[in-house]
């Protein structure tokens, strides 16, 4: 049957709205379901499918339209891709057929198949090679498909291929779209937990936080942390957060390659269990009758060394995904370190304070103690002049007693530098002024100090803490090395900065000997400017006296 110009032309027209519907379908799913549609309508077809190629050949979507879903569901396979099916996919021309059945290369239908007699397919092509096909059977109203029909799908199938591909790039961006979104929120686990896992946090802070972001991260309802002992190689339970902390607490311990716990440490690798009813290695029935069903276990580690284990469970059967097991060893690796650093950083905190310690008993020793000593000794001699001579003896009690007033003024400096003040709510300028009044009664020095009280009022209480700190050490040091006659206090702004200048007439001492001389003194006023985005810098020569002279950017104080 030959068309009219009239029936063309509403054919084509047709056609043209459906193309046009087809570009806004973004699913592939959908889309394949509406072009077989627009297939069987367009000619007059009882049934249409439409098959889509994997890269291989295959078929990887096939959707039918005219069938029922009880007509789908009795059939024992899917197209499989024989008989016609796989001629069409091996070729670029269209195949009609009055009766499909009579063709050699047809194989028949399988059981509960409906009856199909015409046959129309059509390769969906692209530039350089085949995506689908688009099947139809069972001409309505004529005994066969004709050739309009076959243009007709034909020009459907090129908008098919150009739909279908849009569809699969969509497609592809979305799933790329997916997996940068998943990458960027396991970048931002990895960066919230290196900047919380920072040493000085110390140890409960950086267990606290890093199961905290783990178990928001896999949206878990309980976890904890178990450390190592290396005395006793068991592992001791320091944490648990969550729900049914009950249930957790029942065993707080347990021994290398013991249970969950002990086999993930001995074996360093990350245990998952996705039934913990039927695991024979988990030991705390509670946590199964708390109706927790999952449990993952991953080590933390420093290098080679063993730290802890980390645990986490939930009560869902949702299973843990790869991705997420492979981020978990990444966080295992920089919270075992981060734990083990805090732990150096402890340790080298001691030992800085018992270094302090035995430094300030070879000075007590050396300084004060030998001064009373030897105030002790004058006396002895005293009590054996009392009758002989007198005179001597008054003038040696008077020599002993500025011995031992002398020795009162060194325990007092020392005092000032073990026991330093705080700033509290002063403005700078008044807690330097306190400063120097006692370092004034405790030196019997001269002390001055210049500076204008408007110019700190806006110090952020920061900065002037810092610089309260800064001039305490340099008058501390002064008083136990300088033996200065005079010290002078001078702080003053600029537009950019804040200065202190700490000056005296002492001993002085050479540069290059510094940390022998003062000890830790200057190295702190060095790391608290550094840290404070200032600097320090010391001026001194044997018997020139020094100058401090330190700056800070200036900020104001926020008055919101």
């Amino acid at each position: 049957m030959t068309l009219s110009c009239e029936d063309l032309q509403a054919r084509l027209l047709a056609l043209h709205r459906a193309n046009l519907e087809l570009i806004k379908d973004v699913s592939l799913v959908t889309l394949l379901q509406r072009i077989a549609q627009v297939a069987k309508e367009q000619a007059g077809a009882e049934y249409a499918a439409l098959a889509v190629l994997d890269e291989d050949g295959g078929i990887a979507n096939f959707v039918t339209v005219g069938m029922t879903e009880s007509q789908i569901a009795k059939m024992p396979h899917k197209p499989k891709g024989l008989g016609l099916l796989g001629a069409l996919m091996d070729t670029e021309d269209p195949i009609r057929l009055p009766v499909l059945g009579d063709d050699a290369r047809s194989v028949g239908f399988p059981a509960h198949h409906p009856p199909m007699r015409s046959f129309l397919g059509v390769p969906i092509l692209t530039a350089n090679h085949q995506l689908g096909q688009i099947y139809l059977t069972n001409k309505k109203g004529a005994v066969a498909f004709d050739e309009d029909d076959e243009q007709i799908i034909q020009m459907l199938a090129g908008y098919a291929a150009a739909a279908i591909q849009n569809a699969r790039l969509y497609g592809n961006l979305r799933e790329r779209d997916i997996a940068l979104t998943q990458r960027s929120e396991d970048l931002a686990l990895l960066n919230d937990i290196a900047a919380a896992l920072v040493p000085n946090l110390g140890m409960d802070e950086i267990v606290n936080k890093t199961l905290a972001l783990v178990m928001d991260y896999l949206h878990v309802e309980a976890g904890e942390i178990f450390l190592l002992d290396d005395e006793t190689q068991t592992l001791r339970l320091v944490l648990h957060r969550g729900e049914a902390a009950e249930a957790f607490w029942t065993r707080s311990r347990f021994k290398m390659g013991e249970g969950f716990v002990g086999l993930t440490a001995l074996q360093n690798k990350t245990l998952v269990s996705e039934d913990l009813s039927k695991d024979m290695r988990y030991l705390r029935s509670a946590v199964l009758k708390a109706g927790f069903q999952q449990f993952v276990c991953l080590p933390l580690t420093s290098g080679e060394k063993m730290i802890g284990v980390l645990g986490t469970a939930k009560r869902g059967d949702e299973p843990f995904d790869d991705r997420s097991l492979q981020l978990l060893s990444a966080v295992g690796n920089w919270a075992g370190l981060a734990i083990e650093n805090s732990r150096l950083h402890t340790d080298a905190r001691r030992l800085a304070v018992l270094e302090e310690r035995e430094r300030i008993g070879m000075d007590m020793h050396d300084g004060v103690i030998q001064s009373i000593f030897g105030v002790g000794l004058s006396l002895e001699n005293v009590r054996h002049l009392l009758d002989e001579d007198p005179q001597r003896a008054k003038e040696g009690i008077s020599q002993a007693i500025d011995g031992l007033n002398q020795s009162i003024r060194d325990l007092r400096t020392y005092i000032l530098d073990l026991r330093p003040r705080q700033l509290g709510e002063e403005n700078l300028l008044v807690g330097l002024r306190r400063l120097l009044t006692e370092y004034r009664v405790n030196t019997l020095s001269e002390a001055m100090l210049t500076g204008k009280e408007e110019d700190f009022m806006h110090l952020p209480q920061n900065q002037a803490l810092i610089f309260f700190h800064i001039c305490q050490e340099a008058l501390a040091n002064t008083a136990k090395h300088a033996r200065a006659k005079r010290v002078s206090v001078n702080a003053w702004t600029t537009r950019d900065r804040v200065l202190l200048e700490i000056e005296d007439n002492g001993n002085g001492f050479a540069l290059d000997k510094m940390s022998m001389t003062l000890g830790h003194g200057l190295s702190n006023m060095h790391t608290r400017l550094r840290n404070a985005g200032g600097k320090v810098e010391i001026i001194s020569a044997p018997d020139e006296g020094t100058t401090v002279l330190a700056w800070l950017p200036r900020e104001e104080e926020d008055e919101s």
